[in-house]
């Protein structure tokens, strides 16, 4: 069974700033690429920030500058630094990856049960 868990979300004022996280756990023998994705209602889904194994790092245009995704191997975590937070980031946020399972097996999408960032005016 394996599992991401994401926390660190919640509520701030524009201009503030939020690191959310995402653990992933379970019978896991390597954690490949992650990335942050987010959705509000109404919107779809869109990819927010990568990072591939070896630290390489991609961003959506509408937070570079601003955000930055960092990831602990040993950990197995993945973090996403958020500052200079806007209304319009208001969304949940989910965290996906590839994981080779410890039986050998490859998992190409998991995904996070998100968590809920707000920024107010």
């Amino acid at each position: 069974q394996v599992q991401l868990v994401e926390s660190g979300g919640g509520s701030v004022q524009a201009g503030g700033s939020l690191i959310p996280s995402c653990v992933a756990s379970g019978s896991i023998f390597r954690v490949n690429a992650i990335g942050w994705y987010r959705q509000a209602p109404g919107n779809q889904r869109e990819l927010v920030a990568y990072i591939t194994s070896g630290g390489s790092t991609n961003y959506a245009d509408s937070v570079k500058g601003r955000f930055t995704i960092s990831r602990d191997n040993a950990k197995n975590t993945v973090y996403l630094q958020m500052n200079s937070l806007k209304p319009e980031d208001t969304a949940v946020y989910i965290c996906n990856t590839n994981l080779r399972l410890s039986n050998g097996t490859l998992r190409s999408s998991v995904w996070g049960q998100g968590t809920q960032v707000t920024v107010s005016s």
